[in-house]
């Protein structure tokens, strides 16, 4: 007697599962393969977070002078400021006398006549030059001076040095409240007479120069 279809059917469809929980194991066990789900995640490389040795670090035994020690023999060598006793100051003008016109032209003399170098600031702003007539002031060269500035320089023993760039005086009558001004009074000439007197770095020269106007 031949199996119902019924029956057929009921051994069709466990065959078929059975192939299927056969096919799962399978891939089951290859994705276990290929994924390996309980090993450990390989460790992490540690990154470093110590710094890079610097460059120049002595190597062991070696020795460095240490800074201190080299400031310090630099601030023995270095000259000091100058002495009002070893600092020669003079007015110098480019002629003695001026025709109708003509603008003197004004500089400083400096000499150093200690037995050392020393240091002095000889900027526009340590410069003063100063013209009178008698005991009138008729010009101070700070009065209307436009951007001074500072400039230290170190004169060496016995050393003479003369301003490069000479001040021009415009023969009128400065005044702090005329600098803005075109017609401010004009010295007289006819053979006037005039003194220029200056300082620098707080140096005052010891005489003036007499210089005559026409």
């Amino acid at each position: 007697m031949s199996p119902s279809k019924a029956v057929y059917r009921r051994r069709r469809i466990v065959f078929v599962l059975g192939l299927l929980l056969v096919a799962g194991l399978i891939a089951g066990g290859i994705w276990l393969l290929i994924a390996q789900p309980w090993a450990a995640a390989p460790a992490a490389s540690p990154t470093s977070t110590s710094s890079p040795a610097p460059t120049g670090t002595p190597s062991p035994g070696a020795t460095t002078a240490p800074a201190d020690d080299e400031d310090d023999a630099d601030d023995a060598d270095a000259p000091g400021p100058c002495r009002p006793i070893d600092i020669v100051v003079e007015a110098i003008t480019d002629a003695d006398t001026y025709p109708e016109g003509a603008l003197p032209q004004l500089s400083i003399s400096l000499t150093n006549t200690g037995s050392t170098a020393c240091t002095l600031d000889v900027g526009s702003a340590t410069q003063v030059f100063v013209v009178t007539s008698g005991d009138d002031v008729w010009w101070r060269s700070t009065d209307c001076q436009e951007n001074p500035s500072s400039m230290v320089v170190t004169l060496e023993a016995g050393q003479n040095v003369t301003s490069a760039e000479p001040v021009t005086w415009d023969r009128t009558r400065s005044d702090i409240s005329t600098c803005d001004q075109e017609n401010r009074p004009r010295a007289p000439g006819g053979g006037a007479s005039y003194h220029v007197d200056v300082s620098i770095g707080g140096f005052d020269a010891l005489n003036s120069s007499q210089i005559l106007l026409y």
